[in-house]
């Protein structure tokens, strides 16, 4: 007995010392393993969340070292700058402006626009109206730059317009509610002495209020009546007519509490889009199918990105990886951090567990805009 346990004395080193050898050589190989490994090693998550960082010139140069980074680096690519959310206060001068893809908030103080409400934007120019005055203008925020137009009442409607004031084609347009048969329909252009109004009959329902949405689109403005139907005018020929489109169809749960608050409506070339919101449902697109004049739903937006507001929303394709595919709200959380976004590739909200009734909202509270082209200017 004793000799057996010396010789369980004796081996017990040796094995110790075995051990100590293989961890040692284990170590050592990991440690190898580490010092030889480049950054095209990294996995691709962590390399798309660096490279989305990145100046458009800084990607391009990065997509260059390798194979992995040059996957990486055109998942991620921005060759379009995604619109800023612009707050009007309540109080004051200073204006707030959200950057979802840096999730950045710039400000800056325009007290040109004191006691005036938004009604639209489009490219990068804010359409406005000041109620103690009837004053209508346009103003782009970051050049200051103002273009008015003849003083108008715009009592509970909804105005857009075509395009930059700057532009010979600019038309700006609103619709009335005069009764459950006639809207009026007034239009002006920059430069103009007067607005021009006309009643249009309707064949179809259509009720008009400051519910409705509008949309410009393929020389024509789309509006979106509260219950559904599309009115469209041709500012040219000056014609109005209610399409033979029945609403789109959505599940009885989505007509609840504000229902008519949770609609949204964008162009994409050439294409309308609809969206639909309920607070206990995920959001249904809709895209109008003009040959057989029907609304179809979509199921993806094909790396497509949407900027839903109450007032005008935008449409944006080659944006980060991150962000595509997905419909952006206007509204922030998490003190500014965070815009409350709708994936459908993963059919959830980002982020989660949020309410959404819009109802709770302001709907000049704020509104998409295009960012300024000179980003160092504006800060």
């Amino acid at each position: 007995m004793v000799g057996r346990k010396r010789r369980k004395v004796k081996l017990l080193p040796a094995r110790v010392v075995d051990d100590k050898t293989t961890t040692t050589t284990t170590t050592k190989n990991k440690k190898v393993k580490l010092e030889t490994q480049t950054w095209s090693d990294l996995p691709i998550e962590l390399l798309e969340l660096i490279l989305c960082h990145l100046s458009l010139e800084d990607n391009i140069r990065s997509s260059v070292a390798c194979k992995r980074w040059n996957t990486a680096a055109i998942s991620v690519r921005v060759v379009n700058q995604s619109p800023w959310l612009m707050y009007f206060p309540k109080f004051g001068n200073m204006y707030e402006f959200y950057d979802p893809a840096q999730r950045k908030t710039y400000s800056l103080e325009l007290p040109e626009l004191y006691g005036s409400r938004v009604c639209y934007t489009r490219d990068g120019w804010l359409l406005l109206y000041r109620p103690t005055t009837n004053r209508v203008f346009f103003f782009d925020p970051f050049s200051q730059e103002v273009v008015k137009l003849p003083r108008f009442e715009l009592t509970y409607q909804i105005v857009a317009f075509s395009c930059a004031p700057t532009s010979n084609t600019c038309v700006v347009f609103t619709v009335r509610h005069v009764s459950p048969t006639i809207v009026a329909i007034s239009t002006c252009h920059p430069g103009a002495t007067a607005w021009v109004t006309v009643n249009y009959q309707n064949r179809l329902p259509f009720v008009s209020s400051i519910w409705n949405k509008i949309v410009f689109c393929n020389g024509f403005f789309y509006c979106l009546s509260l219950t559904g139907w599309l009115g469209v005018f041709d500012p040219m020929e000056r014609t109005w007519n209610v399409l033979a489109v029945p609403p789109p169809k959505c599940p009885e749960n989505f007509f609840a509490k504000n229902w008519w608050k949770g609609k949204f409506m964008s162009e994409h070339n050439g294409d309308i889009l609809v969206i639909y919101t309920c607070c206990s449902e995920n959001p249904i697109i809709f895209k109008l199918d003009q040959p057989k004049m029907v609304w179809r739903e979509m199921k993806t937006l094909d790396g497509m990105t949407l900027f839903a507001s109450f007032l005008s929303s935008h449409s944006r394709t080659d944006l980060p990886g991150m962000m595509r595919n997905s419909v952006y709200f206007s509204k922030v959380r998490f003190f500014g951090k965070r815009c409350i976004s709708y994936s459908l590739d993963d059919c959830r909200y980002y982020p989660c567990k949020q309410c959404y009734d819009w109802g709770e909202q302001d709907p000049f509270e704020n509104i998409w805009i295009e960012p300024p082209e000179d980003l160092s200017a504006f800060i």
